[in-house]
């Protein structure tokens, strides 16, 4: 069984890319970096993948899709971080009621760093093939306010990025991640 976490490599054809989609890749990367670092080994695994071609049309992640939809029953939940890495708010989260409630127990975890949001609902190029086939999915909702400031553009550099609310999204992947994949039995569907 699969947790998965995810965000895509998508340099546009100016700047680098580090916003978008850079800081979704940095984060699901540091997600499973700090719960192996921790020692932490939960009941399902933990898979980081990091797209490519999102902005081709989404080729990389149909390619996986096509791959590996034929375990669809052992993907517990599809996370994607795609609209920057800047003040955490919450999740979006698509999937069944009960799903959801339990996703809403898991965010009052962050409550120390004042992000409990869930809303509906989860969006990603990447994981929508699977929460279209009703796997749970959810995405980082963040503050967007500066996002087009950078986005597709020249601007888009590690200049932008600020650690400390990377590290805040980060923190929201980890322990969403972390606390699903270790729970008794998988979401419901």
């Amino acid at each position: 069984q699969v947790v998965l976490v995810s965000g895509h490599l998508d340099s546009w054809d100016v700047g680098q890319g580090a916003m978008d989609d850079g800081g979704g890749a940095f984060i699901s990367w540091e997600a499973l970096s700090l719960i192996k670092d921790l020692g932490l080994r939960p009941k399902r695994t933990l898979r980081l993948v990091l797209w490519t071609g999102e902005e081709q049309g989404g080729v990389g992640a149909k390619q996986y899709y096509q791959l590996h939809k034929e375990n669809i029953s052992n993907f517990d939940l599809v996370m994607e971080s795609d609209e920057g890495t800047f003040q955490p708010s919450g999740l979006g989260f698509s999937g069944s009621a009960e799903a959801r409630d339990i996703v809403k127990e898991i965010m009052t975890l962050l409550q120390p760093i004042s992000v409990t949001d869930v809303f509906d609902p989860a969006d990603g190029t990447d994981i929508a093939y699977w929460m279209r086939d009703g796997v749970p999915g959810a995405s980082l909702h963040n503050d967007i306010n500066k996002y087009f400031w950078f986005h597709h553009s020249q601007g888009d550099t590690m200049t932008v990025q600020d650690p400390n609310q990377m590290n805040l999204c980060a923190a929201v992947w980890t322990v969403v991640s972390y606390v699903i994949a270790d729970m008794e039995d998988m979401l419901p569907r």
